[in-house]
């Protein structure tokens, strides 16, 4: 007798999506690159938000006052590997966008999708306009998808499994908790998807996967993995609570009723991609045996109304609609030549009109024309701002792009200033930035272009919990938008050493600089009452 083995057959169709995703995700991935590069070329700089997540990722923690820690060790890695190029620390947000198109073809091919249906799904999701912006800085938002996704993958394939009568539980409940809690150290709004998709099973018969025991390691596994974020936030007396309570109360964030808020959404994905994804939510939500992540898209959408959200807290949920989607343009289109043939591009004039028309609201999601060229555009097509804060003043561009100028000049203007100190003030001077980005970019650029600053505080979110670092405040450069009277409450001396004023920062970046001696209460102790999470 011979010994035989049993070979289980190779899957070719998961060969052939894997094969044509990656073609795709670097599509993606060039896109990107090539998008820094050019923003390099016209002048664009770092976007606000990127400098103070590089200097979170030099003060790694559990937790942090307005994000999680995931987005501090991107920058952080980000920074280790390429140091200070812009493409570099760009780099990761980046390879998450194409991650996220990775997906959308294999969800796909999970669904049943072919390469026709595939393509379609993926050529969609590339083409949002939402994602194009988010995945084009340093940004956490951009793997916020990536974790839902993959867990939803895992649970497809686990009920996919099921049918077939393979029992692979623990594999992808494995895959679930690592990629859930992973996703709630990146963002807490993950847990927002978790609830509604645990509520979306229990409403339909997939909720028998859930009462097993390798659900029940699932969900241990992803506690297990969030809980240091968790116990920091205990510790540092839940510091994100207070943050978006304050953001609430302050009317931080634009609120749209819900008509609005759809119309919003419909806007910011693309109103051409409507016609891929409204079919595919429709699928999901006719096949029972899909019905539950139909249910899930419904109910986090009921949540994200009720709490106002901003229009990129629902984005990471269409992958799988994308998914669908190209599901259901194969099936309804199913006697067509190239349908039947599974060409990648069996749906010519969908694929023609999705690029077209995202190429012309591409300026709006990725900063590609000049400043005034963008304003001309923008004004000659009417399209709509981008902005979803209350800024409480007027700029020539939206906020997204209006946070990239002003920063080199705050840095060459307290330089200059810097170099008119005595010596006995230089000694012992500090710079207190009036926010994040005022603060962090001065370390960041000061650090890029060796400019020897001094110690840099800032009150604001988790810059005020690094406290003081040694400074006194006795001699100090006060980099904000604000006035001598407000300043004398402080200080008995007050002098506007400086001014900054680029045309196109945000408003309340141009300023006069102060520099402020002699405080009327040390520093240290007048530091608690100095917090400002918003």
């Amino acid at each position: 007798m011979t010994n035989s083995t049993v070979v289980r057959p190779v899957d070719t169709s998961l060969r052939s999506a894997i094969r044509i995703a990656l073609w795709f995700a670097l599509a993606k991935l060039l896109l990107h690159i090539a998008g820094t590069l050019w923003q390099q070329h016209i002048g664009v700089g770092y976007f606000r938000d990127e400098f103070y997540y590089l200097m979170c990722g030099r003060h790694l923690a559990w937790g942090y006052v307005d994000h999680g820690p995931i987005i501090a060790v991107q920058a952080r890695l980000a920074e280790t590997l390429f140091g200070h190029s812009m493409v570099g620390i760009r780099m990761f947000s980046a390879m998450a966008g194409a991650g996220r198109i990775f997906l959308t073809g294999l969800l796909c091919w999970s669904l049943g999708g072919k390469r026709a249906a595939q393509s379609l799904a993926m050529l969609g999701c590339m083409c949002m306009p939402l994602y194009l912006g988010v995945d084009s800085y340093l940004s956490m938002n951009s793997f916020e998808s990536l974790f839902w996704m993959t867990c939803l993958l895992a649970l497809i394939m686990l009920l996919r499994d099921e049918k077939d009568g393979v029992d692979r539980r623990w594999m992808w409940w494995t895959i679930f908790g690592v990629s859930a809690g992973i996703g709630l150290l990146n963002k807490p709004s993950m847990a927002f998807f978790l609830v509604c998709l645990g509520i979306a099973l229990l409403f339909t018969p997939q909720r028998r996967v859930l009462f097993t025991r390798q659900a029940a390691f699932g969900i241990v596994l992803l506690t297990v993995i969030a809980m240091p974020n968790l116990v920091w936030q205990m510790h540092n007396h839940w510091p994100m609570l207070e943050f978006l309570h304050n953001g609430r109360v302050g009317n931080k964030n634009i609120r749209l009723n819900p008509a609005a808020w759809i119309l919003n959404q419909i806007m910011v994905i693309g109103p051409w991609n409507a016609f891929v994804w409204i079919p595919g939510l429709v699928h999901l939500l006719r096949r029972a045996d899909r019905r539950w992540i139909g249910l899930t898209w419904l109910i986090l959408l009921v949540l994200m109304i009720a709490l106002g959200a901003k229009d990129y807290y629902f984005a990471s949920i269409y992958p799988i609609l994308f998914a669908a989607g190209g599901i259901a343009w194969t099936n309804r289109f199913a006697a067509r030549p190239a349908v039947q043939q599974d060409r990648v591009f069996a749906f010519p004039v969908a694929f023609a009109t999705i690029i077209v028309l995202t190429a012309l609201v591409l300026p709006t999601a990725i900063f590609v024309l000049p400043p005034m060229t963008y304003v001309a555009y923008t004004k000659a097509l009417h399209l709509p701002s981008s902005d979803n804060e209350n800024t409480g003043g007027h700029q020539i561009l939206p906020q997204f792009y209006a946070d990239r100028y002003g920063w080199q000049e705050n840095l060459d203007e307290i330089t200059r200033i810097l170099g008119t100190l005595s010596p006995q003030d230089r000694a012992r001077v500090g710079i207190f930035g009036g926010n994040y980005g005022e603060a962090a970019s001065l370390e960041w650029l000061g650090d890029l272009e060796h400019r020897n600053l001094p110690t840099v505080i800032s009150e604001h979110n988790t810059y005020w919990l690094w406290g003081t670092r040694g400074l006194d405040g006795e001699v100090i450069l006060v980099d904000r938008k604000t006035s001598p009277k407000k300043l004398l409450e402080y200080y008995y001396d007050v002098q506007v050493v400086g001014h900054v004023d680029h045309p196109l920062s945000m408003w309340y970046e141009r300023h006069d600089i102060y520099l402020c001696r002699h405080r009327k209460v040390p520093l240290a102790p007048d530091w608690a009452e100095s917090k400002n999470y918003y």
